[in-house]
């Protein structure tokens, strides 16, 4: 945390690794804003799904996300997702945007102004907890704390698999395709940041890893 009051935690990593209410229970634990960086893609690929533009199509893509009004809260205790004035906190959760929305993230063009408006976002907060795929890579490379949470293959796809109702070896597959779409994409693909707190969370409650998490934190402070 900085002198002035700032502080800047870049939250990591693959799907069903406890990012989100990792990420919430944090930024209500240090009074802080949080942002899922991830929402603001799937809303941008609710929109283009909506639009009927073909997918492989980068600049029609890019077109749609040019036009949208994308507003995203930063209260942890009720976060939400308008496109154009309209919540989508709903449809963006669905399987249609959950299969899309690997390869809208993958077109340059969305990347730069999602980017842009997230690190608008972080600099009016001050003080805020941000979960995504990039954060400690580029979005807030000079984050206070930047970690890289995992967890096993089998214990990812349990977790999704409950909160969606599904069937876990599909979600395991599902996972794993969006793993390699994510990690491979040439623009800003996911990877470990540089100095970046690498934290399993296979075994780990979530209340552990807040605290695991705040102990890191009171540590750079300290330091």
């Amino acid at each position: 945390m900085e002198e002035n009051g700032r502080c800047v935690v870049a939250v990591d990593g693959p799907s069903g690794s406890g990012k989100s209410t990792v990420s919430r229970r944090l930024a209500t634990a240090l009074d802080a804003r949080y942002l899922d960086t991830g929402a603001m893609y799937r809303a941008v690929t609710w929109a283009v799904l909506r639009s009927g533009v073909a997918l492989s199509d980068s600049d029609a893509v890019a077109l749609v996300a040019a036009g949208l009004k994308l507003e995203i809260g930063t209260d942890p205790s009720a976060p939400f997702v308008q496109v154009d004035g309209e919540a989508v906190d709903g449809p963006i959760r669905g399987a249609e945007v959950t299969a899309a929305v690997s390869a809208v993230a993958s077109v340059a063009a969305v990347r730069r102004q999602l980017v842009a408006q997230q690190r608008a976002i972080i600099e009016a907060a001050g003080r805020i907890v941000v979960e995504g795929r990039d954060i400690g890579t580029v979005v807030a490379p000079d984050a206070s704390l930047k970690v890289y949470l995992t967890a096993s293959a089998e214990a990812r796809a349990q977790r999704r698999s409950l909160e969606n109702a599904a069937d876990v070896a599909a979600t395991q597959a599902d996972l794993a395709r969006r793993d390699r779409i994510d990690s491979s994409r040439t623009v800003d693909p996911l990877t470990q940041a540089e100095g970046a707190v690498v934290l399993d969370t296979t075994a780990m409650g979530i209340d552990e890893v807040v605290a695991r998490l705040r102990e890191l934190l009171d540590a750079r402070v300290t330091a």
